[in-house]
């Protein structure tokens, strides 16, 4: 038992108490709201609408973050109309929600009517103001006007000797003209156009009234933004509603509905304080207990400041259960470092730094700013051991340091690019740590000699892999590496073949571990390679970059100072643009991948717990 709560001091995963209460139906509600304020307690409740109540709230709670989220972008000095604004003040909005789900439709629904009234106003300009009563006047006593637009190439001057023809228009490229007929059997070498529903006056003042009530949608927009707190108030207070609702809903019920059954969790940091607050409330008995994996409780992860920054990538998976270990700390090491090396360009590293400071001014993107910021200081460093600026080589440029030289790889090893083969090595301690630990929480979660064939592959893989190392660097002789390794492998094809199942006979094992021996010998070999991924990345984003650096230098010719170097700089800016926001996409999603699939795989990790929610009216909780 005490090596078990040290382990538990040590963990990642916060240990919970389970409570079990029961009280009287109708003290719920403001039991409820008493669970609201203590903000830690995670009720077991439905996830989803169960009712009319939870999806009416539920609804109010998207409509309130919508409209925060879409008037926080707005920004008034922004836009072109601004000064058109009314700025009389027609009093308090009683209520701004109902205010924005009005204007917020009909502004989209106008911009789409004003684009439209600006094409039909482009296309009548050309005819100019007429009286469409005056042409059915003429219609009516046999006259009829017919309307034309053709390329100017394929108009002919001459048809005005043959038809009652008058050009309106030509602008060099295209002619608008008409005719005139009392001829029944009228034909004309041309397709005519529709006549104009009205003219260009008429099209000119729709626009304008388009435009004149898009301004007044405006106004009453941008005067909500001076709602936004009272918005986010109202989101808060659907969203405890919410829950209370939903917990009050996933209860069970007892003694014909005048009993009420609550399961909740809560950090057992809080147990004090929780004690004595279910101590003080009226009518409520609870019973506690410390929370074991076949509870299902939610879990809480643990970490400091770097490592709960990449908590969002641990979540993307799924979060440990509670007897697993929290992936979140390996994750955050090999994701920055895979990240920086599928990046490998100091310049980008000081680009996606500024970015991550940019971003701490976004209300919807500070959260992610750090992350950002962090990838960016990795890019950097690493950057400098890939020696790649820009896409530029600086290994051998004169104005860097040589101390600053002596941190960078070049040239090769074993005569393989030396980058390729630190991805490879970097793969093969990273798969390394995922056999230890796999060994490692197996035996906690099942007994060491439940764990014996683990083991044997922990002591194979990793113990062959340390003895190699070591005996590449000399300190180790070739024959004491060759009985190292001979026993090495006697010990892991005990655990292997003999013993990974101790509960039957060790003969009816062999057929299991020659299964699983084929199975880990291809599987560990695509897993090594995949780790190429680091090196092919990194050296196409680079070769891209210089590709984009070279094509910007022919346009600088001899170097003098002229237009070129405009030139040089768009070429530069929006190609380096272009290959970072492709480099990142690449960088994000492939270190993810190898430690989804390779890290997790090998390392025995589900990721099947769910998340801690507590019951609170505290935002972001």
């Amino acid at each position: 038992m005490p090596p078990k709560k040290k382990w538990r001091k040590r963990a990642m995963i916060e240990k919970m108490t389970k409570y079990s209460f029961v009280l009287l139906s109708g003290d719920a509600p403001a039991f409820l709201k008493n669970l609201e304020e203590l903000g830690v307690v995670d009720i077991s409740r439905s996830e989803k609408p169960v009712d009319g109540i939870s999806s009416a709230l539920s609804a109010e709670t998207e409509a309130c973050h919508k409209a925060v989220a879409y008037l926080t972008t707005l920004k008034p000095e922004n836009d072109s109309d601004h000064t058109k604004f009314s700025t009389s003040d027609d009093g308090v909005i009683d209520d701004p929600l109902a205010l924005f789900q009005e204007i917020y439709p009909k502004e989209k629904r106008l911009k789409d009517e004003i684009a439209a009234a600006q094409k039909v106003l482009e296309d009548r300009r050309v005819w100019g103001a007429f009286d469409k009563k005056a042409l059915e006047d003429l219609e009516e006593k046999g006259l009829k006007i017919r309307f034309y637009r053709l390329p100017k190439k394929s108009y002919d001057p001459s048809w005005a000797n043959e038809y009652a023809l008058t050009e309106i228009a030509d602008d060099g490229k295209h002619v608008w003209f008409v005719t005139v007929s009392d001829d029944p059997s009228y034909s004309f070498p041309v397709e005519e156009l529709p006549v104009p529903e009205d003219d260009f006056t008429a099209a000119q003042n729709t626009l304008e009234d388009k435009e004149g009530e898009l301004i007044a949608c405006k106004g009453l927009m941008y005067s909500l933004k001076d709602y936004i707190p009272v918005l986010r108030e109202r989101e808060n207070e659907a969203m405890a509603k919410l829950q209370r609702h939903l917990a009050d809903a996933g209860a069970g019920k007892a003694a014909e509905g005048y009993l009420t059954t609550f399961e909740g969790f809560a950090p057992a940091e809080d147990e004090k304080r929780l004690t004595k607050a279910f101590e003080d409330m009226d009518g409520v008995y609870f019973v506690k207990s410390e929370a074991v994996k076949e509870d299902n409780p939610p879990i809480k992860l643990k970490g400091n400041r770097f490592t709960r920054m990449f908590s969002v990538l641990t979540d993307m998976y799924g979060r440990p259960e509670y007897n697993e270990f929290d992936p979140t700390p390996y994750l955050s090491i090999f994701f920055l470092l895979f990240f920086a090396m599928c990046m490998g360009d100091t310049g980008y590293g000081l680009a996606l730094i500024v970015i991550g400071l940019f971003l701490r001014r976004s209300e919807g993107m500070k959260d992610i700013a750090p992350l950002v910021s962090t990838l960016g200081v990795g890019t950097f460093l690493i950057g400098i051991v890939m020696h790649t600026f820009f896409g530029y080589d600086i290994s051998a440029a004169a104005w860097v340091p040589d101390w600053l030289k002596k941190c960078m790889v070049t040239g090769n090893i074993a005569g393989f690019d030396a980058n390729m083969v630190i991805s490879i090595i970097i793969g093969i301690v990273h798969l390394s740590l995922a056999f230890i630990l796999k060994a490692i929480y197996s035996t906690k979660k099942n007994g060491f000699l439940n764990s014996l064939g683990t083991w044997g592959w922990t002591l194979l893989i990793v113990g062959g892999v340390a003895v190699g190392g070591i005996s590449l660097t000399g300190a180790l002789s070739s024959t004491v590496t060759k009985w190292i390794i001979i026993g090495i492998g006697i010990l892991s094809a005990i655990g292997i073949f003999l013993l990974s199942d101790v509960h039957r006979n060790p003969l009816k094992n062999i057929g299991p571990g020659l299964w699983e021996t084929y199975n880990t010998a291809t599987g560990l070999l695509g897993d090594v390679l995949s780790y190429l991924r680091l090196y092919a990345l990194g050296l196409a984003g680079g070769m891209l970059g210089k590709a984009f650096n070279d094509i910007a230098a022919m346009t600088v010719g001899d170097g003098s100072f002229g237009p070129g170097w405009i030139a040089f700089a768009v070429i530069f800016l929006v190609g380096h643009a272009l290959n970072l926001a492709m480099c990142c996409l690449g960088a994000f999603v492939h270190p993810l991948r190898l430690n989804f699939l390779e890290f997790f795989k090998n390392s025995g990790y589900e990721g099947k717990g769910r998340i801690y929610r507590p019951i609170t009216n505290k935002q972001n909780q």
